[in-house]
């Protein structure tokens, strides 16, 4: 079994245990569920932005802790103000040591679309999404069959969110498109080991139909990988590790987007 097959396990156990003590009702009456949901396409596409969509995550797999010691609102909104396209907040707990109050936390204090990351397999995880804040759903295809990928963006496109379908190779794309997908990412990693290439990126691209935002995953560490990804087609660069692996990941990003 390995490490991503370890997750969904745990993944299912918890879903289960939500279920019994948040109600459906409880989740649609929440602060956050009948906002307005921002487009990730308007602010991916935004020219005064810079088309990268930044990740608050303390902790990873394969490089254990990487940052627990700043503050979801602080890191968050300093990202936003050095151009960040929209946020990605981790809300898998024992793997990541993510929070479904830093996504809340997010929420309050930042004005940018947001993702919730997560290992999403049921349709109440996409209704939490929107109780919590979120603007936008991951759906990884790995862990998902065509009916599920299916069955939940329909779900999260009645709901007004966006879907960012997630692949890692050619087969996993021609098996997962469909017409409710917003963006299809390209996940530099590979889940199996964990490691990375931003080459998966360049082989994908000109496969991925024309419709979806394009967005590449993982790998990106300097701005001479974005412009050559935006040669090929991308429109979002999710960074996450190369921030946070720093004191101060806002100011990592500002000196970062200086670059660009």
């Amino acid at each position: 079994m390995n490490i991503l097959d370890r997750i969904v396990a745990h993944k299912k156990t918890e879903v289960q245990s939500a279920k019994k003590y948040v109600s459906y009702t409880s989740l649609e009456e929440s602060e956050f569920f009948h906002r307005d949901v921002l487009s990730l396409r308007d602010f991916l596409l935004d020219g005064t932005r810079t088309g990268i969509i930044a990740e608050f995550k303390r902790k990873s797999p394969s490089k254990g802790i990487i940052n627990d010691e700043v503050s979801v609102k602080e890191v968050t909104t300093a990202y936003a103000e050095a151009g960040a396209s929209a946020l990605s907040v981790l809300t898998d707990r024992k793997f990541f040591m993510g929070r479904k109050t830093d996504l809340l936390r997010a929420r309050r204090a930042n004005s940018i679309p947001i993702l919730r990351k997560d290992f999403m397999i049921d349709e109440f995880q996409v209704i939490e999404a929107r109780s919590l804040g979120a603007d936008i759903i991951l759906l990884i295809a790995a862990i998902l069959s065509p009916a599920e990928i299916q069955r939940l963006a329909s779900l999260a496109k009645s709901l007004g969110l966006n879907v960012l379908l997630e692949v890692h190779n050619m087969e996993e794309l021609e098996r997962s498109i469909n017409p409710n997908l917003d963006a299809i990412g390209v996940n530099n990693r590979n889940l199996a080991d964990f490691t990375v290439s931003v080459e998966t990126s360049y082989q994908l691209a000109e496969h991925i139909p024309a419709e979806f935002l394009k967005i590449s995953e993982s790998a990106i560490s300097n701005t001479d990988t974005i412009k050559q990804l935006k040669k090929a087609g991308f429109n979002g660069f999710l960074i996450g590790e190369n921030f946070m692996k720093e004191k101060d990941p806002g100011l990592a990003m500002r000196e970062f987007v200086k670059g660009l």
